[in-house]
């Protein structure tokens, strides 16, 4: 369902030619500083090189947009982008975030410390946090995307390109505008601006705001409800003041609010892997063991019809720990047997999904908080007619807030075990009742008889920029543009998972086996029960025992993971044009970049005590800062010449070498275990591999040239580029032993981008954009692919760890085998001993013998996987985009248009490892536009049709972590949407 057939579209697209196209899209628009023709394409004035030229003159990849465009195309927020620029893709991501990726060029690090590919900026200040992706555009003057890399003026996150958003500014003249909108999916939207002169030609103000709200586009099968609504607006306030000839100034505000349904991601999905019945010469192995042998989920393709199912719940490591006797409620008064927390049982029963990407089965309704303030001055003062000292302040705070069902799919009812009766396991007394009935009340996720989990993302930032320029307009040959900046970024984030199964170990684990009925009381039957403290060491697990919205974020009943992080970056910059003949300009550029990052670790705690390789019982202890400093030096040279063509009205040739730096980061933490021994003369509990805590910073040295063309009088403009990328570092990561690895790749990209419009006839214009890339991988490229750790080695099986463990590994089969004969052998049941298989626990000296080093390759973190040649993510090697627009008087001063868009983008793959699972279907989108307007009335009606084959493409994918099944959370378009609005200018 999320590929549409290819045939379907070019039917689609073959009725009517109203379908093909992309009509003013880059470089169309709404003011020229000449006066074209009524036939002649008009031009975009843009800010690019931070001085107001027109697009066709800069010799720069751009595509920009008007605010009538974005009308037109139906661009209402950032990502719609994608649909009308070429070799641009975009994907929401799992943590409240997106990667809007420029030419393969994208964010694909995980870590608070990593910087965006694409430089996001509103009114020309990059910001770091921003919701220019969330909220929809309104008042929007227009919206510059600029390919490729951006190493002077836009500097240190532009390795990618750089999307400029640039807001209505105050006017002299008295006008407003007020739209309002209905839809299905109970759309209602209403946005508007009011522009009011206050003291002649000094002072003006304008107020503008959007607000929508509508049902959600996806069903929660299990509430009943509709959930991923909208509910937000957003207000802004400009004041421009030009108290002097000489001096220009606007001080902006702007709010934005969120407050709805929102889901980070709908689905998750997942094949079955069953696990195994029989390994070499063992048979019929256990349930119990054969899940030690099941990832979870399969390295199976997203699209199969099987991806629709659930994991194999007992292969998970706390699943396996609570089924077996390693985590017991009590003895049975009348067989003395021991009693384990969970029954021997799949808790998500080998149940299967809605086929439906829209559909999901929670407990829970997803809920999304958000609000961010900017605040920018902005000035402009003319030193003398020729030299500008331009300088831009801003102020950022965000704040966001998310939870959502951690898996999005039901367990099977009766997974606990009943602990009514049973005796306890110190003592002769009775056992704590902490599961009466089959039934677990967890503090944070309330009472259930089957397995349930959340997840919870938040995070505080504050931004604060200042940059100064001083540009030159002499007339002669020469001119330059100077200037510095510096950026202070702070910010908190914070992410959280919570199963009710973690609050059942941790209650009944103590000392010696047992805890208490109550949370936070430690009994190992000296004497009465002792209190458990965050940053105690009584040996017991402290319960967080607060309500989810009121918790205190001590608990070691859930996986936090809590990054405070620091940014401070200056600047010095300077491009320089010179022309050699009135018709060849030379560009030279440099930048200096200093950056300082400080990352403050806190080791995530979950299920971990003083007793148990842990450091205290709760609380989050922090580890020593990590600072870190890179000085970079980049900028662009190259050269452009407007030749005098027979056949052309206008033509642009560039050439040009840009050199691009993003700094590296920080790892986000380990697992906080304790280095030393909780037992005297044995090493420390848990001791798993190292990784490296930093990631290194990404470079790229590009090549590009270029040509911008009008012709046939103006009514036809055609761009077209090539270029060449030798990129080094590129940062990527996977989720691995409970947080994300984050590693450098070096890689080549390379293509090519066709940009036209041509005003066929008075009435009828048609647009195309086309982007071609490819990119590879460099030769002894590798890494840990955690979907396919053996590599295909028959030698050798990945299982699964004990409850300490945050990842798989892999054995070789002869070994697990031996273990498997022992166990039988001695009358021991096949799990027996698998638990302590794994390398990295204190339990592995327990086996029965001892495994050789060629047993566990790289220490048991599986073979390598060869990424050689392997193609970055997200990067789909074509992007269309189509489309043509036709409009007729009707009569009594009525204007109709009818406007058609097809966008389409070949097949991608979400990690560099290529695997069944990461492969991403390429996908269309089709609009359609009516629109009838009075021009001298200033009204307009409008009725329209977005993704009009109502396709649902899987545009992402992330895949969760080793102890929660591999499961692979998925990222989706929006469904087709028919909406009628009306707006009157005044």
């Amino acid at each position: 369902m999320g590929h549409q057939p290819t045939v379907r579209a070019c039917l689609l697209v073959g009725s009517s030619a109203v379908a093909l196209a992309l009509s003013a899209g880059p470089a169309l628009a709404q003011q020229s500083k000449t006066a074209p023709g009524p036939s002649a394409v008009t031009e975009v004035v843009v800010t690019a090189q931070r001085r107001q030229e027109m697009a066709q003159h800069v010799p720069i990849a751009i595509s920009a947009f008007s605010a009538k465009t974005l009308q037109a195309e139906k661009i209402e927020g950032g990502p719609d982008l994608l649909k009308a620029v070429p070799n641009v893709s975009f994907t929401k991501t799992n943590f409240a975030g997106y990667n809007l990726t420029i030419r393969g060029i994208g964010t694909q690090a995980i870590s608070v410390a990593t910087d965006p590919g694409v430089s996001v900026n509103f009114n020309s200040t990059a910001l770091i946090r921003n919701r220019l992706f969330e909220q929809e555009f309104f008042d929007i003057e227009r919206v510059e995307v600029l390919r490729g890399p951006q190493g002077t003026l836009y500097g240190r996150n532009a390795t990618a390109g750089a999307v400029n958003v640039i807001s209505a500014k105050p006017t002299g003249v008295f006008e407003g505008d007020i739209k309002g909108e209905v839809g299905n999916y109970d759309t209602r939207r209403i946005s508007g601006f009011l522009n009011i002169p206050v003291i002649g030609d000094k002072l003006d103000l304008r107020i503008a705001g959007a607000s929508t709200s509508r049902s959600g586009f996806a069903e929660n099968t299990t509430t009943g409800d509709k959930i991923d609504g909208r509910d937000l607006y957003s207000t802004r306030v400009t004041i421009g003041f030009k108290p002097t000839e000489h001096l220009r100034a606007d001080l902006i505000w702007e709010h934005f609010n969120e407050n709805d349904s929102r889901a980070r991601s709908t689905k998750q999905l997942c094949t079955r892997d069953p696990g195994l019945t029989s390994l070499g010469s063992i048979q019929d192995l256990s349930p119990l063991a054969g899940a030690f042998f099941s990832q979870g989920c399969k390295d199976a393709s997203l699209y199969s019809p099987t991806a629709y199912g659930t994991p194999n719940g007992l292969s998970i490591p706390f699943v396996l720990a609570g089924a077996q006797n390693t985590q017991f409620l009590g003895y049975d008064p009348n067989t003395f047997n021991a009693v384990q927390l969970l029954k021997v049982m799949d808790p998500y029963g080998g149940q299967m999904q809605s086929p439906d990407l829209r559909k999901i089965a929670s407990l829970f309704d997803p809920r999304y908080r958000a609000k961010a303030d900017v605040i920018e001055l902005n000035a402009d003062f003319d030193l003398t007619p020729h030299l500008t000292l331009t300088s831009q302040t801003a102020f950022d705070e965000d704040r966001y807030f998310s939870t959502e069902d951690y898996n999005r799919f039901n367990t099977v009812p009766g997974v606990f075990n009943d602990s009514t009766g049973l005796l306890n396991a110190i003592s002769s007394g009775a056992a704590p009742n902490i599961t009466p009935g089959g039934v677990y009340c967890d503090p944070q996720l309330g009472c259930s008889n089957t397995i349930v989990g959340l997840d919870m993302s938040r995070a505080t930032s504050r931004q604060f920029s200042q940059e100064l320029r001083l540009q030159s307009s002499f007339a002669g040959p020469f001119n330059f543009s100077v200037g510095g900046n510096y950026v202070t970024y702070k910010t908190v984030e914070d992410y959280f998972v919570f199963f009710n199964v973690i609050s059942a170990i941790a209650q009944s684990t103590g000392p010696v086996g047992n805890n208490n009925a109550a949370y936070n009381f430690c009994d190992d039957g000296n004497g009465p029960p002792r209190p458990v403290t965050p940053n105690g060491t009584s040996g017991c697990i402290y319960i967080d025992p607060n309500k989810l919205s009121k918790i205190n974020g001590l608990g070691h009943n859930y996986f936090r993971s809590e990054n405070p992080y620091k940014l401070s970056s200056a600047a010095a910059f300077g491009e320089l044009y010179y022309k050699l003949t009135p018709d060849l300009k030379l560009t030279a550029g440099l930048r200096y970049t200093a950056d300082t990052k400080t990352f403050t670790p806190v080791p995530s705690q979950v299920l971990l005590s003083s007793a148990n390789g842990g450091t205290v019982d709760g609380g989050y202890p922090v580890s020593p800062d990590i600072k870190q400093s890179w000085g970079a030096v980049t900028g662009r040279f190259g050269i452009d010449w407007q030749p005098k063509l027979s056949f052309t009205n206008q033509t642009l040739v560039y050439a040009f070498y840009n050199r691009g730096y993003k700094a590296g980061g920080a790892n986000p933490p380990p697992i906080g275990y304790s280095s030393q021994s909780s037992i005297p003369g044995l090493p420390p509990t848990v001791q798993l591999l190292s990784y490296p805590t930093t990631f290194k910073p990404e470079y790229v040295n590009a090549f590009e040239v270029g040509t911008k063309n009008a012709l046939m009088g103006g009514t036809l403009i055609v761009n077209a580029n090539a270029f060449y990328y030798d990129y080094s570092g590129y940062q990527v990561s996977q989720i691995e032993d409970r947080t994300a690895i984050n590693e450098n790749f070096n890689t080549k990209i390379w293509g090519a981008e066709l940009e036209s419009v041509w005003q066929a006839t008075h009435n009828l214009r048609f647009n195309l954009a086309l982007g071609y890339q490819h990119s590879q991988l460099a030769k002894g490229s590798r890494s840990i692919d955690v979907e396919n750790r053996t590599q295909g080695n028959p030698a050798y099986v990945t299982m699964k760890g004990n409850e300490f463990l945050p990842s798989n590994c892999v054995v070789s089969k002869s070994f697990v085998e031996s273990i498997l004969a022992y166990n039988r052998a001695n009358g021991l049941t096949d799990d027996a001993n698998l638990a302590a298989i794994c390398p990295g626990t204190i339990f592995s000296l327990g086996l029965p013998f001892q495994p050789a080093a060629s047993d566990f390759p790289n220490g048991g973190r599986g073979f390598y996987a060869d990424l050689t040649g392997h193609s970055l993510p997200n990067a789909p090697n074509f992007t269309q985009s189509l489309g043509a627009e036709y409009t007729r008087e009707v009569g009594g001063g009525w204007i109709a248009t009818l406007r058609g868009d097809v966008y389409h983008q070949s097949q991608s793959w979400a990690r560099v490892y290529q695997d069944p699972i990461d492969k991403l279907h390429g996908w269309y989108n089709v609009n359609l536009r009516l629109t009838v307007a009075k021009p001298d009335a200033g009204l307009e009606m409008e009725v329209y049709v977005k993704n009009l084959l109502d396709d649902t493409p899987i545009t992402g994918a992330f895949i969760n972590s080793d102890d929660t099944a591999l499961t692979t959370n998925v990222f989706t378009l929006d469904p087709r949407l028919i909406g009628f609005s009306v707006s009157k200018k005044f």
